[in-house]
Order: C-alpha cells, then sequence, then structure tokens
C-alpha cells in the first residue's frame, strides 16, 4: 500500500517554497485572517486544490511564523476530512501537519484506498523524514486492510 503519495502532495500543497508558486485554489464559506496570532482559518465546505492533490474538510486552520504564510508552523483540517490524488485517497475527522517534525497525522475512522486495496484505522501517522506510515487503533478495535493480489 503506497500511503508516501498523499503525505508528500499535502506537505508540498502546504510547505514546500519551490511549489508555493503553483496555483492553488481555496474555496470556503468564511475566510479569517488574524495577524496577531498569525493564524488563517477557513471554515464550511473547505476545498483546497494544487496541482497534485484536492483537500476537503469542513475546518482548516493555519498557523504561521513571523515570515509569514510561506513560514508555515502548522496546517489543521476537521471534519470529515479528504485528501485525493489521481491514485489514492485517505479520509479521517483530522489531519494535522507538522513541518517541524515531518509528521502527517490523520485521525478519526481513517480510510486509505488505493488500486493496492484499502487500510481501515483509528490513526495514520506518517512520518515524511523516514518515509514510515504507521496505522493503529484503539485496544478494543484492530487495524484492518484488505488488498488486491497482483
Amino acid at each position: 500500500m503506497m500511503l508516501r503519495p498523499i503525505a508528500f502532495l499535502v506537505l508540498a500543497l502546504i510547505a514546500t517554497p519551490a511549489l508555493a508558486q503553483q496555483n492553488v485554489s481555496i474555496t470556503a464559506d468564511l475566510f479569517t485572517l488574524d495577524e496577531t496570532s498569525n493564524t488563517a482559518v477557513f471554515t464550511g465546505n473547505v476545498v483546497v486544490v494544487h496541482p497534485t492533490v484536492t483537500v476537503w474538510a469542513t475546518k482548516v486552520e493555519a498557523t504561521y511564523g513571523a515570515g509569514g504564510t510561506t513560514d508555515l508552523k502548522t496546517f489543521d483540517a476537521t471534519g470529515d476530512v479528504t485528501l485525493k490524488t489521481v491514485d489514492q485517497t485517505a479520509t479521517g475527522q483530522h489531519a494535522v501537519f507538522t513541518p517541524a517534525d515531518q509528521l502527517l497525522r490523520l485521525t478519526g475512522d481513517v480510510v486509505v484506498v488505493n488500486a493496492g486495496g484499502t487500510v481501515n484505522a483509528d490513526e495514520l501517522v506518517v512520518n515524511l523524514e523516514t518515509n514510515v506510515s504507521t496505522f493503529t487503533s484503539s485496544q478494543k478495535g484492530r487495524v484492518t486492510g484488505t488488498f488486491t493480489s497482483q
């Protein structure tokens, strides 16, 4: 199961200055920019379209540093989150990316689907530095997968 593309594309969407020059379209019912707290918040039917990934969520909040919106500290999407590339879809209730530790965390009824199969879990953590994806579930549940043989 190839999970790296989703994580890489979310990273490219929100954190890579070289790719920041590509057009990114964000639509929402409401946009609030708070320069005091360095936050940009999109709420209501949020759709983020990048040439290589589309993100849907109820709310997306980005916090940034002194360098402005290109100095991303966190990217936080909540409420029926979907990350879709050409060949993979990942869904959950909450997605957080933190550039400082290179972790993308998707939680809450996680389902990842691609041509290789489907994995279900409570949480998916993708370490972009080590290229390791870890699925976990609560003590009451188990990680489940259905895979297509080649």
